[in-house]
């Protein structure tokens, strides 16, 4: 059995794999898909865990039951002068956005966005543009999403 760069072998890969598909997944389901017991499969998560590897664990929510059906990245350009933190912050407080991603280069930050229609998405954008150290921005909505299936 093989271990990459964090000590991790294929068990563990596989623990993670299973966590990410469900993170409500008893240790016994994990157990017997990996083959190992409950307790050898709960005392390597609490390593996973004490490592920092597995740092929480969270519910998936589907934001267009709760009315938020338009789903959209906006791209956000900031004066040289600004801070990567204050960029970070220019959304603190806005339940639409999900994430602020800051990058290198230009674009400055991409935000994830999840609205009920495009008036809303557009008093998003005008709240973010309103911040005063925002030069420019670019949205772009989404059509369709794939995401990979996580085998277990």
């Amino acid at each position: 059995m093989s271990s990459d760069q964090h000590g991790l072998d294929s068990i563990d890969h596989g623990i993670l794999d299973l966590l990410r598909a469900n993170g409500r997944a008893t240790l016994s389901d994990i157990g017997h898909e990996v083959g190992l017991s409950a307790p050898a499969v709960k005392r390597r998560i609490d390593r996973l865990e004490q490592h920092g590897i597995i740092t929480g664990y969270t519910a998936l929510i589907d934001e267009a039951k709760l009315g938020r059906v338009l789903e959209a990245f906006t791209e956000l350009r900031f004066a040289g002068d600004t801070k990567v933190a204050d960029i970070s912050a220019i959304a603190r407080g806005m339940s639409e956005v999900q994430t602020v991603f800051t990058t290198a280069g230009d674009p400055d930050a991409l935000v994830h966005i999840r609205v009920r229609d495009v008036n809303h998405l557009t008093q998003v954008i005008d709240r973010l543009r309103r911040s005063g150290t925002i030069t420019g921005t670019k949205t772009l909505m989404v059509l369709d999403t794939w995401k990979p299936e996580h085998d277990g």
